[in-house]
């Protein structure tokens, strides 16, 4: 039997499992301490974010729908760069101190927002929405949230068009940003962060009731926003919490948005679901994802579960299993952001 190897995936392997990722919780840790170095370090590790600028939103169109009133609302988030969204408003008498808002990030998917905020246009569309119960923002609407479903960069009207080469944008993208010393995912936790700001801005929203939810991609910038964005008082990660070594090494499974430079040299994505507490956190996981695999997803939410109790917030962890696959359930997400918003 030859000596020699040659394969790059057998080497990133390897490679991964020599690397404890040094900042990731243990119990030798005090959560304080361990809140504190680890968030600092995310700091670190996303940079510098842009610079502000005024807002300069417009609201393009509102139309009454069964349901709720629609807006689309498009603001500045750099001076080279906007952010095009869904707003939907409930019907009905609007609560003292304004709606409680929640900030609805899509997943992966050239539709971008659309799906979440309900706008079925194509068949495709309405497929996505059927296959993921993908329309979160429309049913957060429903029941009674002001909702904002930004598209992130890359996708929807941020969408810039097929690669020439077939590739994914989001690895385009990536690597552009790395020659550049820019990162997707922090630019879209920037973009992110500035929704809030907007939300802050209107009369009709209370800015002291703001929650955050998305699915897969969104699962990721609800994450890492939440982590780093206080103003969110409550939190659903659906579909997304598991260990780094596991859909990113092992299956590749992941994308440029997704990424931040030699980040599980130091943290795990349990580790910033961790930076969330005590504030409440909702995870989602179904039993038939095959996307991110069920076990995965209950090994990260048996790490979380972990920081919360020793943050004396376990009480403030819920968890939603549901039977389906890479979904969104909608079985707890109301009545959770009803009690914490």
């Amino acid at each position: 039997m030859s000596r020699h190897q040659f394969s790059m995936e057998y080497y990133w392997r390897m490679q991964a499992e020599k690397i404890s990722p040094a900042l990731s919780w243990n119990e030798e840790w005090d959560f304080a301490e361990w809140k504190k170095a680890s968030g600092a370090k995310l700091r670190e590790l996303i940079g510098d974010f842009p610079k502000r600028v005024p807002l300069m939103s417009d609201v393009e169109y509102s139309v009454e729908e069964e349901d709720f009133i629609r807006q689309r609302v498009v603001f500045d988030s750099e001076e080279e760069m906007s952010v095009p969204c869904q707003v939907l408003i409930p019907k009905g008498e609007q609560p003292q101190g304004g709606f409680p808002a929640i900030l609805c990030c899509h997943g992966h998917g050239k539709f971008g927002k659309d799906p979440v905020a309900g706008l079925a246009g194509t068949p495709e569309c309405r497929a996505d929405i059927a296959e993921m119960n993908y329309d979160y923002g429309a049913q957060m609407a429903k029941a009674g949230f002001l909702t904002i479903c930004p598209d992130l960069r890359g996708f929807g009207e941020r969408r810039d068009g097929d690669d020439w080469l077939g590739r994914d944008t989001c690895n385009v993208n990536l690597l552009k940003g790395e020659i550049l010393g820019k990162y997707p995912l922090a630019l879209n936790i920037w973009d992110m962060k500035c929704c809030i700001d907007y939300l802050c801005t209107r009369k009709d929203v209370n800015p002291q009731r703001i929650g955050m939810m998305g699915l897969s991609l969104g699962g990721t910038m609800t994450a890492f926003t939440t982590a780093v964005e206080p103003r969110i008082k409550a939190a659903d990660i659906i579909a997304y919490i598991n260990p780094l070594d596991r859909f990113g090494i092992a299956r590749g499974n992941f994308c440029g948005s997704q990424i931040l430079p030699g980040l599980r040299c130091h943290l795990d994505t349990s580790d910033i679901a961790g930076l969330i507490a005590p504030r409440p956190l909702l995870l989602e996981m179904g039993t038939g994802d095959r996307c991110f695999f069920f076990q995965d997803l209950w090994k990260g939410y048996e790490s979380v579960k972990n920081i919360y109790e020793n943050a004396g917030a376990g009480d403030q962890l819920w968890k939603d299993i549901h039977p389906g696959g890479h979904a969104f359930s909608g079985k707890k997400a109301a009545a959770f952001f009803r009690q914490y918003l």
